[in-house]
């Protein structure tokens, strides 16, 4: 207030506005770094770069600092970054029941108070409503068998099931996990791949299973 009274409105700034910072990397440890930069260590990234400073050459710097002098003078990370893939959304199927997403979710739904259960659900792909859902003490294929089994008697058989590449769903690669009566290692290369139980199930209805990505 009384800065006010003396000076009025500009007695309100700070008194080390316009004054560099006491904290400001000095303009010989600036030059150092940008020549350094520019030379030898110019294909190195910031945090890279950072560590080799106060190492070989007792320049101590945060990251972020060797960051903004960097890119204050123009000098980018020469970090390649990957380029984005490209994910295509698959579209909706058109009608209600003709396709059906199944899953398992591993969670600690009782908060503790009890085992950890895998809620097995179905969703229609059509209108993302659920159309079976119920809590098992493990993701196995009888839980699954009980949930066509539920929505086939209710509900009508789907066209098609989308789920992930579990085990269950789909018979795993290697011949000796193979379960006795499925197609060999040569039928498979042939074109006829091991099926798992549910796959089996699945293609005795005449309907396909379509594994997820």
């Amino acid at each position: 207030m009384a800065r006010y009274r003396r000076r009025g409105a500009a007695g309100l700034a700070h008194g080390n506005r316009g004054r560099p910072s006491r904290r400001r990397v000095p303009k010989a440890v600036r030059g150092k770094l940008l020549a350094l930069a520019k030379g030898e260590f110019r294909d190195f990234n910031d945090q890279h770069f950072a560590e080799i400073l106060a190492e070989e050459y007792a320049i101590r710097l945060s990251r972020s600092s060797v960051c903004r002098i960097r890119r204050e003078a123009g000098l980018a990370s020469p970090r390649k970054r990957r380029v984005a893939r490209y994910h295509q959304r698959r579209e909706r199927y058109p009608q209600v029941g003709m396709l059906l997403q199944v899953d398992g979710s591993h969670h600690d739904w009782l908060e503790g108070r009890g085992p950890e259960l895998v809620l097995l659900a179905a969703i229609d792909d059509a209108t993302s409503q659920i159309t079976y859902a119920s809590f098992r003490e493990q993701e196995d294929a009888a839980g699954y068998f009980l949930m066509l089994r539920e929505i086939c008697r209710t509900k009508g058989l789907p066209l098609a099931l989308y789920a992930d590449r579990h085990t269950i769903f789909q018979s795993p690669k290697e011949p000796q996990m193979l379960v006795p009566g499925e197609p060999s290692l040569a039928e498979q290369l042939a074109g006829n791949p091991a099926r798992s139980q549910f796959g089996r199930l699945v293609d005795g209805a005449g309907h396909p299973s379509h594994p997820g990505p």
